[in-house]
């Protein structure tokens, strides 16, 4: 039978049994006119809470408070970080020139920046250079990255397969009705 159509679902419960790429959500969410603000798992819930005909509570817009402009202005290591912080290719020149030709934007710390209202650019290289010491341990993925713990644990089960077997095991077990989708060794029976 293979994965509903999303216009077809009819209760949060059956929403929640299937795998759905943010994207789908957001399409939805626009179809149907619902916010499709938040994480992907925010999103699946405000749909949830519209097939079961509960109140979908919205989540409230971030105002950005500061008039500071981060792509034009001259940035130093006394810049504090606003709420109107973003990455871009102001930001990256400066951190490559404090950090180095290694610098890149990493989701830790991405979220330290979003969250360091008040710190000076200096706090944010120190933190970048302290993310970068401890790169190879090994990071607890966020419960919404459903893909990137089922490869974690598939490899770790599986260290002679290659990523394709893997991505084919994920495939297949995302077009099942399962709600939580992870890694189980019976998947390479899929």
């Amino acid at each position: 039978m293979g994965r509903p159509n999303i216009k077809d679902i009819e209760s949060g419960e059956e929403l929640r049994r299937w795998y759905w790429l943010k994207q789908e959500l957001v399409d939805f969410c626009k179809y149907t006119q619902l916010s499709y603000a938040g994480s992907k798992f925010d999103i699946l819930e405000r749909i949830a809470a519209f097939l079961d005909f509960r109140p979908v509570i919205s989540e409230k817009p971030h105002v950005i408070s500061s008039t500071f402009i981060w792509s034009k202005s001259i940035l130093s290591l006394d810049t504090i970080i606003t709420d109107s912080y973003t990455n871009g290719p102001n930001t990256r020149k400066f951190f490559i020139e404090h950090c180095g030709s290694k610098f890149h934007f990493s989701i830790p710390f991405m979220n330290f920046m979003k969250n360091s209202c008040g710190k000076t650019l200096k706090d944010a290289i120190d933190e970048w250079h302290r993310l970068y010491e401890n790169r190879n341990e090994k990071k607890a993925i966020p419960e919404g990255n459903q893909y990137n713990q089922y490869m974690r644990d598939f490899f770790a089960d599986n260290p002679n397969k290659s990523i394709d077997e893997a991505r084919h095991c994920w495939k297949l077990k995302r077009s099942l009705p399962l709600g939580r989708h992870i890694y189980e060794k019976g998947d390479l029976d899929l």
